[in-house]
């Protein structure tokens, strides 16, 4: 007797224009690799210019181009996307911009998010990507690391699902910090959001 196919969970992606898409390829091949039945139903974009948006058309990966400039507008096409594809998770992979509570609440699936796990500590406004790690290599941390949690509607740092720290002591500028982290980034992330998606 044939055994019951695994339900495939769907999930969305969501990248700002100048994205690279490393977070977004690494959650890909993860589970293309494994064979694990998740897909990505959709990658939105905020550019149609960006190189990961040319790479996920390459690879069969179906995008959605989303202006942000009217973030009202911008915030309800993503919601209609979430909806048509009957997404379980929306994964942040290099989007600059905090959703709106409005959005968090009406979306109503897990909003996952990474970052520099010295975000807190050395993050703000205006404090995101490589000023992070410009401030921990100025400030001679021996220890950086990725963080992987809930969006929330106060400070986009909900709780924590994932976190790993990195010894970053022998890294010579913030642009190998910056590599450092994102290695682990592409560990834990798409780990989390599998964990997440088949938690009983």
């Amino acid at each position: 007797m044939a055994g019951i196919a695994p339900k495939v969970h769907r999930i969305v992606t969501l990248s700002s224009g100048k994205s690279r898409g490393t977070n977004l390829m690494a959650i890909y091949r993860y589970f293309q690799q494994r064979q694990l039945p998740v897909e990505i139903a959709k990658a939105i974009f905020t550019d149609a210019s960006s190189l990961a948006c040319k790479t996920c058309s390459e690879l069969g990966i179906p995008i959605a181009v989303v202006s942000n400039k009217g973030i009202d507008q911008f915030e309800e096409h993503v919601l209609a996307v979430l909806s048509n594809e009957r997404a379980e998770l929306l994964a942040l992979c290099g989007f600059m911009k905090l959703l709106s509570a409005s959005f968090i609440s009406r979306a109503a699936i897990p909003i996952l998010n990474v970052h520099p796990a010295l975000l807190p500590k050395y993050g703000g406004k205006k404090m995101y990507g490589m000023a992070v790690h410009r401030a921990v290599y100025e400030a001679q941390e021996s220890y950086s690391g990725a963080t992987i949690h809930r969006v929330d509607a106060l400070y986009d740092h909900g709780e924590i699902l994932a976190q790993k720290a990195v010894d970053i002591s022998h890294c010579q500028s913030p642009e190998e910090i910056a590599a450092t982290v994102l290695k682990i980034e592409h560990e834990i992330y798409p780990q989390a959001i599998y964990e997440l998606l088949t938690k009983a």
